[in-house]
């Protein structure tokens, strides 16, 4: 059996192991495939890894050996599904593998904003504290997080963890979420969405992205958000209208907006938001620590696995 993982520079760069897979076939692993090389190198393969090559009707058309589709990743956009299906491919994909490395990295980016670390660590290492009169100074606004509202889109895994973690930080949590109101974590109150944005300090955004949440975050919904409120995206680029917060952080409407994720990656170097100082952006990096890449491929195994035994599990097109 051919395995073919066709960008796995991503998910491992070096430090982690592809040797489980050997277990199963011939694998062949690629750091990275451009579009027009991906026929050519899944070619023979009855099992290809993918975590962003997308995977269209017109590629499964040349690929008569294929029957099983890895993604490394829980968004399954990459992949025609459908398409799959129709021609009884499989397609699985990784659930809940950064749960905790998300919400961290979500809290990380809330604390950027209220303690501003890397400004005054910058600012220590060219010698500001050394020369300054007194023993201690600052030059930014801190604040702390308890008392303060966090209105969270979305109680899935991610979701769910952030709440916990908020409320151990004393902050008050809503939530517009589908579930019932028994199945969010004790202290998080449920609330509409134009209620959440009306009541938050910080928004923070962990819904998928569909057509009903595509630019959830716009001009109308931004002018109904608290004045300096804090606009925190991990979780899908597209899920905020670029162009509108970038507009109202100029305004001075919104306080800042912290991001892991962009509508396009990687983004164009004259994206408005990298205008404005009060932007914090990170390069789509919450899910990439050691633990949770780790835990992605060892799940990503058991997938290939579970496929072999006749029984496969995670499927997404079933």
């Amino acid at each position: 059996m051919k395995i073919v993982e066709l960008d796995g520079h991503a998910v491992n760069p070096g430090d982690l192991s592809w040797d489980g897979l050997k277990d199963f076939g011939e694998l062949v692993v690629y750091p990275r495939t451009p579009a027009e090389k991906v026929v050519e190198r899944a070619q023979g393969a009855e099992i290809i890894l993918v975590n962003k090559v997308k995977i269209t009707e017109e590629i499964l058309d040349q690929l008569p050996t294929l029957r099983y589709i890895g993604i490394l990743a829980t968004g399954y956009n990459v992949v025609d599904i459908d398409a799959a299906k129709k021609r009884g491919i499989i397609v699985t994909n990784i659930p809940a593998y950064s749960t905790d490395s998300v919400a961290q990295m979500t809290f990380a980016h809330i604390l950027t904003v209220f303690n501003r670390v890397e400004h005054y660590a910058s600012q220590t290492r060219k010698g500001r504290w050394s020369s300054n009169p007194d023993f201690c100074y600052w030059d930014t606004p801190l604040y702390e997080l308890a008392g303060k509202t966090l209105g969270i889109v979305g109680m899935g895994n991610i979701g769910k963890k952030v709440a916990c973690i908020a409320l151990n930080f004393g902050m008050d949590v809503f939530a517009f979420t589908s579930k019932n109101a028994t199945e969010l974590p004790a202290g998080v109150q449920k609330t509409t969405f134009e209620g959440l944005l009306s009541v938050s300090d910080i928004l923070s955004l962990h819904c998928p992205l569909t057509p009903s949440t595509h630019y959830l975050i716009n001009h109308d919904t931004l002018q109904k958000m608290k004045k300096n409120a804090i606009l925190v995206n991990t979780g899908r680029g597209a899920l905020i209208e670029e162009s509108a917060v970038a507009e109202a952080l100029e305004q001075g409407r919104l306080g800042a907006y912290c991001a892991d994720v962009m509508t396009e990656e990687p983004p164009s170097a004259n994206n408005p938001l990298f205008a404005q100082p009060n932007a914090f952006i990170t390069p789509h990096i919450a899910w990439a620590t050691f633990e949770a890449r780790k835990r992605l491929i060892e799940i990503c195994i058991s997938n290939v696995r579970a496929y072999i035994e006749g029984h496969p599990i995670n499927v997404v097109n079933s």
